[in-house]
């Protein structure tokens, strides 16, 4: 099982590189390309082949501004393409957040939050697709969810 993280340019790595971080906590093969859906269609393309070929199980696509990423993936493959909107530009990831989410009936594509945070999700939602038939993710995802009650917990014991 593999994801394909694919960010819109150089300047979206920090965002590919906190999602790969989870990825890797929850041993999920994954790969980073910089590809644009408007400076590297065709690439994109060869790129999206390769991976289906290669068997890759979902799709993560993050970019800013005019952010037709996400949505050129999703018109290519019958994955799982999972959205990731960029704060940048002078809308703050207003404009990709709307580009990545309004997407035409029946070309999905899950979107999660504007930035890092959506960045984090993106890890996370595609493990929960993964895990549908990986019962090793689904173990890892339990074990993530138990340490966050755990870290709660202990916060509120040193609060009293």
């Amino acid at each position: 099982m593999k994801v394909s993280i694919i960010v819109g340019s150089k300047s979206d790595l920090d965002y590919a590189d906190k999602c790969s971080e989870i990825l890797k906590s929850l041993s999920i093969e994954h790969s980073i390309k910089v590809l644009s859906a408007h400076r590297t269609p065709k690439l994109l393309s060869a790129h999206i082949e390769k991976c289906e070929k290669d068997g890759v199980s979902v799709f993560i696509a993050m970019a800013g501004l005019a952010a037709h990423l996400a949505g050129s993936v999703a018109a290519k493959t019958f994955k799982p393409v999972i959205g990731v909107p960029i704060d940048s530009g002078s809308l703050n990831g207003i404009d990709a957040l709307l580009a990545t989410v309004q997407m035409p009936k029946g070309v999905p594509v899950a979107t999660v939050a504007i930035g890092s945070t959506g960045a984090s999700n993106a890890a996370y939602l595609a493990a929960q697709i993964l895990s549908l038939s990986s019962k090793s993710i689904s173990d890892a995802l339990r074990d993530v969810r138990e340490q966050n009650i755990k870290a709660i917990k202990e916060l509120n014991k040193s609060l009293k």
